[in-house]
């Protein structure tokens, strides 16, 4: 019988996580099935409970991150760390263990991209993805953050973490962005789609800093088309999202994160041949 799996979320039509992962287990001839189901946080619970045994894992997006977390039985120290996971395991005994690959695949993302550690770093938006940038910046050697967003008000998670990091913290509404990004070493956009970046942000910070922009479709983001201008180093949400597919992968394979694939780089290669053809 094969083994069924998924990504959940809403909206969720656009993932391209089907896409990636399709390909992955092509490539590992599994003859796994991953679908894409629209599940609102509300009825993530629901959901869980109604899956049979057939079910091997399932990956989770916006807005499900905090609630999955919440719904586990086991977590690794990036989802403690960060509040929120992106996977779940669902162990044949019933349990369910969940881990943060977001973390992962962000540093991997950042240090393609050519940064090797950062000072100081400016983040638009204090989300669960903000706080997975921040954790894998925290690998990095970040001192400080600037964090930029539409309420400042709901930044308390954000504000907690940096507290646990031991990281200086400076909060600023996302309408003064183009005032602090000078000086950063990586300048992040996690906001959700459609939130627009109104103002052309300084040409030295577009020249010096790395740019990650999380997201992937469509692309360039809007942080990332302003660095694209000029030339300035980017780590894309479209390179994010398949580092953190591929730690997927291996947990659903053999329940490691860290445990590479059987020849992992034909099976990376495959990932990016269809994520590009997407």
């Amino acid at each position: 019988m094969p083994r069924r799996l998924a990504v959940v979320g809403s909206p969720i039509a656009h993932s391209l996580s089907p896409t990636l992962h399709a390909a992955a287990y092509a490539a590992l001839g599994l003859d796994w099935v991953y679908e894409r189901h629209e599940v609102r946080e509300s009825d993530l619970a629901g959901f869980l409970d109604g899956l049979d045994r057939a079910w091997r894992g399932l990956s989770a997006t916006m807005p499900l991150k905090e609630e999955l977390l919440r719904l586990a039985d086991e977590w690794d120290a990036p989802a403690a760390l960060t509040g929120a996971a992106n996977t779940v395991l669902l162990g044949d005994d019933g349990r369910r263990i969940v881990r943060n690959t977001d973390v992962a695949g962000i540093e991997r993302s950042l240090r393609d991209a050519g940064l090797e550690s950062a000072d100081h770093a400016v983040i638009a938006g204090a989300g669960a993805t903000a706080r997975s940038v921040l954790v894998a910046l925290d690998a990095l050697d970040l001192r400080s953050v600037t964090v930029a967003v539409r309420e400042p008000a709901r930044a308390t998670a954000f504000r907690g973490l940096v507290d646990e990091l031991g990281l200086e913290l400076d909060i600023v509404r996302l309408g003064a962005l183009e005032h602090v990004v000078d000086g950063a070493d990586v300048v992040a956009w996690t906001l959700p789609n459609g939130v627009p970046l109104r103002a052309a942000l300084p040409f030295d910070a577009r020249s010096t800093a790395v740019a990650l922009d999380v997201t992937y479709h469509p692309w360039p983001g809007p942080l990332a088309a302003q660095w694209l201008e000029v030339g300035g180093r980017v780590a894309s949400g479209r390179d994010m999202l398949l580092h953190q597919a591929v730690r997927q992968v291996r947990f659903f394979v053999s329940g490691q994160t860290e445990r590479p694939l059987d020849d992992e780089a034909a099976v990376e290669a495959a990932m990016r041949a269809a994520l590009d053809a997407a």
